[in-house]
């Protein structure tokens, strides 16, 4: 029954977690308001906010879980991607926190995490899936043909779907971080109330950076024409949006599972957290009799349970790193 802690500071949550067994006892996860008077994610102050959370993040997790930490067997970490600022305060607490102790360090991709957070829930996708991972900085299609037998079928070529959502909050005029409140006012708007385009790209790819200039055009032609359209329609514009971002995306993940012949679906990633695209997803799966999987809210954005779980089926296969690791920014899938 193998006790692994786990750590995650890829941005700008700083998150730790501890497992036994494959069952997770705890979850903390520190955010960073300081970003918002920035519009955004500053890598400089990130990485000095993970360092004031890291240990009361870490102590706070061994607390939950009543795990002394003389009873850790391993140090899960996320090495990449990331902010390199960042995940060089996770990684750095983890060599050290191994060494101390004298146990293995197990090294893990990020987004291969956010695939694997579906194996914390009881309900569980059967190999072969698709999975549709969608966060601030990636979206893609990957076919998972074991834990970690993944391979990318579709990709951004540019801009994220997060992206597209918060770069039309800030043309909107909201407060960061602008998705959830893409995500709060669409729940009051009409979807259909403006259409905008879907990029025509081939294969399984995604663009973003065509939708992302028609939302500003589409702004300003008529804010031109009347000063108070944002403020009048604004629960209508974030639900025609956030209805043309899901449908880009799930238009793709059902052409993918018509072509692999897969019928389990995951979704996964920040993004996952939207009303909308989460509807359309379990909608997608019914329609078409394919079993679909969400995990909770809290596994959805970066957090330390994932590591965790994928931590753990490296433990299993005796897949440890040593004391030289560095983090990387960009990481190999």
């Amino acid at each position: 029954m193998p006790v692994i802690l786990a750590i995650e500071s890829s941005c700008d949550e700083t998150s730790a977690s501890v497992c036994v067994d494959g069952a997770i006892l705890s979850n903390v996860i520190a955010n960073q308001t300081i970003h918002e008077a920035y519009g955004g994610v500053v890598p400089e102050l990130a990485s000095r906010v993970h360092q004031q959370n890291i240990v009361p993040a870490v102590q706070q997790a061994l607390f939950n879980a009543k795990i002394d930490k003389n009873d850790i067997d391993a140090v899960a970490f996320t090495r990449g991607p990331g902010l390199l600022g960042s995940l060089l305060v996770g990684v750095s607490f983890a060599k050290a926190f191994a060494l101390a102790k004298n146990i293995p360090l197990i090294e893990v991709n990020h987004m291969q995490a956010h695939i694997l957070a579906h194996f914390i829930a009881d309900k569980k996708p059967s190999f072969p899936f698709l999975c549709l991972t969608v966060s601030g900085g990636h979206t893609q299609i990957v076919l998972i043909k074991d834990y970690f037998d993944m391979e990318i079928i579709g990709q951004t070529l540019d801009d994220a779907a997060g992206e597209a959502m918060d770069k039309t909050s800030k043309i909107l005029g909201l407060p960061y971080p602008g998705g959830p409140l893409i995500d709060k006012n669409a729940r009051n708007g009409n979807p259909d109330a403006y259409t905008f385009p879907e990029p025509q790209i081939p294969g399984f790819d995604f663009s973003f950076s065509g939708l992302k200039t028609s939302i500003l055009y589409f702004i300003r032609d008529n804010v031109a024409k009347n000063p108070d359209f944002i403020q009048q329609n604004m629960n209508d514009i974030c639900a025609s949006v956030e209805k043309r971002i899901a449908t880009i995306l799930l238009n793709k993940l059902k052409r993918a599972a018509e072509q692999y012949g897969i019928k389990d679906l995951a979704l996964a990633g920040g993004v996952s957290a939207n009303t909308g695209l989460r509807e359309g997803f379990t909608k997608l799966g019914i329609d078409n009799g394919w079993n679909t999987f969400i995990p909770k809210f809290e596994y959805c954005t970066d957090n330390a349970a994932m590591i965790a779980i994928a931590g753990y089926y490296k433990y299993l296969k005796g897949e440890f790193i040593g004391q030289d690791v560095a983090p990387m920014a960009r990481m190999p899938f």
